[in-house]
């Protein structure tokens, strides 16, 4: 197969059969340094054009590794901004297929300049259309910027290389000790949301497309549900450590896509439907079991940076496509170590502002521990949240019993005969005072104390209830966080 053929080939693996229409075809470069008038540059090495998914308009690129390795000239670039621009005027996402050896060389400015006007462009859709790019080879230095300006990114697991400088550019490191610019390593560092081979990423990228609204106008996307909506989700506690699995659980007829599945595996993040309906969902994550249902990875029940991170940039996307975002919370505090000192403050401010700054449905479950302010940050009724539910067996306070009760009664404690039990005793006083799910719910900040088997009703419900949902914000340009 030709890559001619390939790149074309990529565009109809996605869409639906026979719906492509290409757009400027008999586009081609116009430089004449170093005689490039004499290399032939059908279509100036992209293919762009529009199609349907599942009925649905997407616009499409495809770079043509064929020619002249599927560089960017100035035509070449001024052909994906054009498509940007009819995107924009259409409210319909943009897909472009990635396979590419860089800026033009020849074309020097004429080359950046264009580069220049495709981030210009793809600024300016962001938060109108959905982007997705999809890396099937080469996407390097620049390349790897205008990836990462779409909401979502994925990389084939072989032959693609995603990277701002090679491996071999790095100090200290060479592409054989570690190689930065593969899948794998995109995947752990949240660079990439999806990796797989080229037939996982055409499924993966329609499936997507199919689950998200056309542009920030078109509101809640719909499909036709035939799961029970008050199914009652039997293993939801034992679930729930790896929220990916309940998640699951939860969702209709069990289908969850998760986001950035192999970065900050200790947040989970993805879109689940209930009664047919797109919803975005966050948790925090304990555990991953593998398909045998053993324990394979565990966490401390804290909020990373990472995490945080992850989190607050899914929750902005939701909020900005009018998806209604649910939340798992089971959260101790911070992480704590010097590492994590220097970033932690700045990324736990992140998420408290995505949480608060959304003004979709917002719907929070607390499954667990909830304590201090890492728990005010994970969607609290304290920043925004509509409705709070919280499982019978959960706790809601400033900080564990145990060491609330050994700062608050130092004295007394270090005066007993049996330190262990005064410290249990105490504990178990501040506890029901200070941390029982009973007393949050007293003070309004949970509405309603629920059993994990009856999640998904109550959570239905929430949604429906607040489909209708408008907030009166005060009148800003935007927010600096």
């Amino acid at each position: 197969m030709s890559n001619t053929t390939q790149a074309l080939s990529r565009i109809e693996a996605i869409l639906d059969d026979s719906s492509f229409v290409e757009i400027g075809a008999a586009v081609t470069a116009r430089a004449t340094d170093f005689n490039m008038q004499e290399k032939k540059a059908p279509s100036d090495g992209v293919i762009t054009g529009y199609g349907v998914i599942n009925g649905n308009l997407v616009y499409v690129y495809s770079q043509d590794a064929a020619v002249l390795g599927g560089t960017i000239g100035e035509m070449h670039a001024k052909k994906i901004a054009n498509l940007y621009e009819k995107a924009m005027k259409m409210g319909a996402p943009v897909i472009g297929l990635i396979d590419c050896a860089g800026l033009r060389l020849q074309e020097a400015t004429d080359a950046l300049d264009g580069f220049g006007q495709i981030y210009k462009n793809m600024s300016l859709a962001s938060g109108i259309v959905p982007q997705i790019t999809a890396v099937y080879g080469e996407c390097g230095g620049g390349l790897a910027v205008l990836a990462e300006l779409s909401d979502f990114v994925f990389v084939e697991e072989k032959k693609a290389k995603l990277f701002v400088n090679s491996p071999n550019a790095l100090d200290g490191n060479y592409e054989s000790k570690l190689d930065t610019s593969s899948a794998e390593f995109m995947a752990k560092a949240g660079v990439a949301d999806f990796i797989g081979d080229e037939e996982t990423i055409a499924n993966g990228v329609r499936q997507l497309v199919s689950m998200l609204p056309s542009n920030n106008e078109e509101g809640a996307v719909y499909t036709d549900n035939q799961d029970d909506l008050n199914r009652v989700c039997a293993d939801m506690s034992a679930e729930i450590a790896d929220a990916a699995l309940a998640l699951t659980d939860i969702s209709d007829d069990g289908l969850f896509v998760e986001v950035k599945a192999e970065y900050a595996k200790e947040m989970v993040t993805g879109f689940i439907q209930l009664d047919g309906v797109t919803v975005g969902a966050v948790a925090n994550r304990t555990a991953i079991y593998d398909e045998n249902g053993e324990k394979a990875e565990e966490f401390a029940a804290v909020l990373t940076t990472d995490g945080a991170y992850k989190a607050a940039e899914f929750v902005t996307f939701c909020n900005a496509f009018e998806i209604p975002v649910l939340s798992l919370t089971n959260v101790k505090g911070f992480e704590a170590n010097v590492r994590a000192e220097k970033t932690i403050a700045k990324a736990a401010a992140k998420l408290v502002y995505a949480f608060s700054n959304a003004d979709v449905p917002k719907v929070n479950v607390i499954t667990g521990e909830a304590y201090g302010s890492a728990y005010v940050a994970m969607n609290s009724k304290s920043v925004g949240a509509d409705m709070v539910y919280a499982w019978s067996q959960a706790s809601i306070g400033m900080m564990d019993a145990s060491l609330a009760a050994k700062i608050m009664y130092a004295d007394e404690i270090a005066a007993a005969d049996d330190v262990t039990a005064k410290i249990n005793e105490k504990a178990s006083e501040y506890a029901a005072l200070q941390s029982s799910v009973e007393q949050a719910a007293a003070r309004g900040y949970v509405d309603t104390i629920i059993n994990p088997e009856d999640t998904r009703k109550y959570i239905i419900a929430a949604f429906e209830m607040l489909f209708d949902k408008r907030e009166v914000r005060a009148d800003k340009k935007h927010g600096t966080v």
